[in-house]
């Protein structure tokens, strides 16, 4: 057999070993290139690996690994089992997940027709209090087998799927489209098997409402010159459409948000939203850094969101470009932690025309801000992949024990990440 195919697994058994591997309580998860060579390479040099037909980075061409986005069968069955042995830092984490208002199985849906962020009328808190509350009860679902937790995630996404027909509003709709539609989407993975559960019309409502505008902001960015939008704007609707993908089994979709992170023209695409690295000292610069740490901080877990979701389906993004995103990661950790770090100046171009902009300086608005982002990098650089990111593991350190949607403030930027990664991440 010849080297290149001698460690070759198909998508479909990569799917039975992943199984295998959640039942036997085995830590960690596994991304598979392509080409049967698994990602550690790929992760160790930056090299993503290749096969005779197409790059590591392109879609299964199977099926999906199912759940497969942001937790895949191992993580759960490992929190379930840390849990019930009151392991920490697991127990912690669980504690900070029943505490929260959104994972009580009391919880009623508020389901409306329209959704508006944005302008008059905005009434978007009603969707996010909801998606946060359907996603944590199907966690207490998952690690404890609570049937009241299940059922009341079901009939949240149930009232919305039968509910929802449009969302609207100023340019912030294409926020929501993305934050919301990823987050959506991750609820219903939990509970995609539940009896009850209307999968296909929930397909029906993010492929309907919510996929349009995510399909139209990367494609047309709201009629705007490529870089007037910030990399966040970007990446949450990377993010839906690859959740979208998984969750409904569509590979195109799935390979729209691949490709679009990959080669993108927006400031979302990898090499946009960290655009200057720093070899010699192991960072790399955010898009956002002078703008402010909030959105700086948020994009860094979008990122990290969109390559959890892609690992659980066999690509490491993780690895790409050399560890990029790893040492964006770094940069803002240890700025957020205090330290000192190089800036390049930034230029843009903004409005319809492409206006020249630029940032000379790190903004230190909103510096040491805590969001619940770190714990899944900290676990997949330090923990499975084995590399030495001290400041990425001393923010997951001090955030410890991640809370979720509630934890963080009321308004809308406490919901931007579903988080608990110290019960779900921690190996």
């Amino acid at each position: 057999m010849a080297e290149h195919n001698r460690h070759r697994i198909s998508r479909r058994n990569m799917v039975k070993i992943a199984g295998g591997v959640a039942a036997g309580g085995v830590v960690g998860g596994m991304a598979v290139s392509l080409s049967g060579r698994d990602s550690a390479g790929a992760a160790q040099t930056g090299t993503p690996a290749s096969s005779p037909s197409t790059s590591s980075t392109a879609a299964p061409k199977a099926a999906f690994a199912h759940p497969g986005m942001l937790h895949n069968a191992g993580d759960l069955n490992r929190a379930r089992t840390r849990v019930a042995a009151k392991a920490e830092p697991w127990l912690a984490g669980w504690q900070r997940l029943t505490a929260n208002r959104h994972s009580a199985s009391t919880w009623k849906p508020n389901a409306r027709d329209t959704i508006i962020r944005g302008g008059a009328g905005q009434n978007y808190g009603i969707l996010f209090n909801d998606i946060h509350a359907a996603y944590q009860n199907a966690l207490r679902w998952k690690i404890a087998g609570t049937k009241e937790n299940a059922e009341t995630a079901v009939a949240i996404l149930n009232a919305w799927s039968g509910t929802l027909t449009t969302l609207t509003g100023n340019s912030d709709r294409f926020l929501a489209s993305g934050i919301y539609g990823y987050e959506f989407a991750n609820a219903a993975e939990l509970v995609r098997d539940y009896p009850g559960f209307d999968l296909s019309r929930f397909k029906k409502m993010l492929l309907n409402v919510f996929y349009p505008l995510s399909d139209d902001f990367l494609k047309r960015h709201n009629g705007a010159f490529i870089t007037n939008y910030w990399a966040n704007w970007d990446l949450c609707n990377i993010a839906a459409i690859m959740a979208i993908g998984i969750l409904c089994d569509d590979t195109a979709k799935f390979d729209q948000a691949v490709e679009y992170f990959k080669n993108g023209e927006g400031n979302g695409s990898v090499k946009h939203a960290v655009p200057f690295v720093y070899e010699n000292q192991g960072l790399a610069q955010w898009q956002e850094s002078g703008r402010d740490q909030g959105h700086t901080v948020m994009g860094i877990g979008l990122m990290g969101s969109i390559c959890e979701m892609a690992w659980n389906q066999g690509v490491d993004f993780y690895g790409y470009d050399n560890n990029r995103l790893m040492k964006a990661a770094e940069y803002v950790a240890k700025y957020n932690l205090g330290g000192n770090v190089p800036f390049t100046k930034y230029t843009w171009g903004t409005g319809t025309r492409g206006a020249r902009r630029e940032q000379a300086v790190i903004s230190n608005i909103g510096r040491g801000q805590i969001r619940p982002v770190w714990e899944l990098l900290h676990n997949h650089y330090a923990r499975r992949r084995r590399i030495s990111v001290p400041h990425v593991t001393a923010m997951a350190e001090k955030v410890r024990a991640e809370g979720g949607g509630g934890d963080y403030g009321a308004n809308s930027g406490g919901f931007d990440q579903l988080g608990f990664g110290t019960l779900l991440y921690s190996k």
